[in-house]
């Protein structure tokens, strides 16, 4: 539990330190927005690689695999996407990925719900899915800046930094429960 704690912990401070950095470089060069927008992706698939060795590796969890997969995939269209068609072309990568991502780490939580902490990255999958079908719609018109990206990546820290609460909790009220059962 202490590594999956952890973990979230983790991902939580990525996630937030992301989307600062996102609000700060609304303005910024494109050079600097699209390497932005090309790191979280390949964050998330280096993380999905981290969490899978720590349980068992890619070959005994899939969704990871796919997640790590996407995401990998997703860095280098989003570099594609924001050269060749600026932020509107990122936006709609970001969506894309967003909905699979979000639709891959809903089937994780629900697998790993015996676990404890998943109820928060149940709900972020399923919000993350939405997102991405809003941030694919808003691509096909005036497509959001990295600034507004920053929301997305910051209520994802959100659940990351709940879950990791919730296991910290948790863990501290089991040994109380377990002395009064044996009494």
């Amino acid at each position: 539990m202490d590594s999956l704690r952890n973990y979230y912990f983790l991902r939580a401070g990525v996630a937030f330190a992301w989307a600062a950095f996102a609000v700060i470089s609304g303005s910024a060069p494109a050079l600097v927005v699209g390497t932005l927008l090309v790191l979280y992706p390949a964050w998330d698939a280096a993380a999905n690689v981290i969490d899978a060795r720590r349980s068992g590796g890619l070959k005994a969890n899939p969704g990871q695999r796919f997640n790590a997969l996407t995401s990998i995939v997703t860095a280098v269209c989003m570099a594609a996407a924001f050269a060749l068609r600026g932020n509107a072309g990122a936006v709609l990568v970001f969506g894309a990925w967003a909905l699979l991502a979000g639709l891959f780490q809903l089937a994780v939580g629900v697998g790993r719900r015996k676990l404890g902490g998943q109820a928060f990255m149940i709900l972020s999958g399923a919000q993350s899915a939405l997102a991405g079908i809003f941030f694919i719609k808003r691509s096909f018109g005036i497509a959001p800046g990295i600034a507004q990206l920053a929301p997305y990546a910051a209520f994802g820290g959100l659940y990351f930094l709940l879950s990791a609460l919730w296991l910290t909790f948790r863990k501290n009220r089991l040994p109380s429960v377990a002395n009064r059962q044996a009494s």
